[in-house]
């Protein structure tokens, strides 16, 4: 509900739905697909980007739920993102048309990094207005910001202490911070940053895994990693 209520209230490009599609089976409801739609700036122009968040139909009305995506995707303009497939739907996921941008997570140990002499990390609390997260800022003063979440252990998914990153300007920016972000990070008892990646990434000690974190598009642009803020990840929680 919460997820919801951050979502009647988010600003959303005009002539898209603000909650998704629902199926109605004589005024009661049969089936939903959450979409999440957003108005990015790209290269000098606008493009629309679409988060197919959860979804879920009632069995006896399963049959119509092919019905459901094709309605959602029918946008030629939208870029379409699936950010938590189960790995049994990416067969259906690619046959659909999609494609895989990120093929699993790095598990960076960044306070094994090392730190650059004069890097310094402001923890940027809630009541700022001007940016949330973390923010490094190098010896000249520049500010690098970085927004991470906090992770949560499923079933059969155990990992330490971790945060995830869900944005930062360029992925080598985080490599240039590691050693400040995993320092300031430990207080914190956090050990373990994800970050999305299609393989080891050059300067973080770490393990890559394809065992959770694929990730799918299809639309005119591609999306690119380390840019996670308007999807169901930030809006409904991990």
């Amino acid at each position: 509900m919460l997820g919801l209520r951050r979502q009647a209230v988010r600003e959303v490009p005009d002539g898209y739905p603000r909650f998704g599609y629902m199926l109605d089976s004589d005024g009661r409801p049969a089936g939903v697909l959450l979409l999440l739609y957003t108005a990015r700036a790209n290269g000098g122009e606008v493009a629309i980007q679409c988060n197919l968040s959860s979804w879920y139909v009632d069995p006896a009305f399963r049959g119509y739920a092919p019905m459901l995506t094709k309605i959602a995707q029918r946008h030629k303009e939208v870029t379409y993102l699936n950010i938590s497939p189960a790995m049994w739907t990416w067969p259906i996921i690619e046959a659909q048309g999609f494609s895989s941008y990120c093929s699993g997570l790095f598990f960076s140990i960044p306070l094994l990094s090392r730190t650059a002499t004069g890097m310094t990390v402001e923890i940027v609390s809630p009541d700022t207005r001007t940016i949330e997260g973390l923010v490094c800022r190098t010896p000249a003063g520049d500010p690098l910001p970085f927004i991470l979440l906090p992770m949560r252990i499923r079933r059969g998914w155990i990992a330490p202490p971790a945060m995830q990153l869900i944005y930062c300007r360029d992925i080598g920016e985080y490599v240039q911070c590691a050693g400040a972000i995993g320092r300031a990070l430990i207080r914190y008892g956090k050990i373990s940053v994800l970050l999305d990646a299609n393989g080891p990434v050059a300067g973080l000690i770490g393990i890559f895994s394809k065992a959770r974190g694929r990730k799918y598009f299809k639309g005119p642009h591609r999306p690119r990693l380390a840019d996670l803020t308007d999807t169901e990840l930030v809006l409904y929680g991990p």
